[in-house]
């Protein structure tokens, strides 16, 4: 249940890869919505090697890395480095380590402006049209949740904002907001 909470949040998850990620280590960064490693990280579906397998993690790393990877590195136990789990899909990104934290701080900003009602919908909406044909019958919920999102008062200020060439009301960091005007 806690790989499927980390999953179903409705915040953004970001897992930061240092060293060796192994067995439920690769599910836990499965599961997060964004995965940046620095280069030296490494990656093992380690459970074969004991005579067990990966079952509980097999749901998130299975949709990080499709069914063919799954195969390989499921079955062999082998490791991986960094460049291969970028190739494979597991990391987005990759990165010396001295520059980990601000890479991931960079992520970080860009989430933090993004619309925050905007981000929980969309953490819904992906899971539930990747499972999905694009036919008829989903386009047309497509088309009601898109028309019932553009009324909301974070989509008002979001457009307004665009329109007068601004930052939306949700881009000042909390910080900011909460520092005294100086007079």
């Amino acid at each position: 249940m806690m790989l499927r909470t980390l999953y179903t949040l409705e915040k953004p998850t970001i897992a930061c890869v240092r060293g060796a990620a192994r067995g439920g280590g690769v599910g836990l960064v499965s599961a997060c919505d964004i995965a940046i490693g620095e280069r030296g990280a490494t990656f093992r579906l380690s459970e074969v090697k004991l005579g067990i397998i990966p079952a509980m993690i097999s749901p998130f790393v299975i949709g990080a890395i499709g069914r063919r990877h799954a195969h390989r590195y499921m079955l062999s136990g082998e490791e991986f480095d960094s460049a291969e789990a970028y190739r494979i899909g597991l990391l987005h990104d990759i990165c010396e380590e001295p520059e980990l934290n601000a890479v991931v701080g960079r992520m970080l900003a860009n989430l933090y402006s993004s619309g925050p009602n905007a981000i929980v919908s969309i953490k819904k909406l992906i899971p539930q049209v990747a499972a999905a044909r694009a036919d008829e019958a989903l386009m047309e919920t497509l088309a009601e949740r898109i028309a019932e999102i553009r009324t909301t008062k974070e989509a008002q200020e979001g457009l307004s904002a665009f329109l007068e060439k601004r930052k939306t009301a949700w881009s000042t960091p909390v910080s900011e907001k909460a520092k005294p005007k100086k007079k």
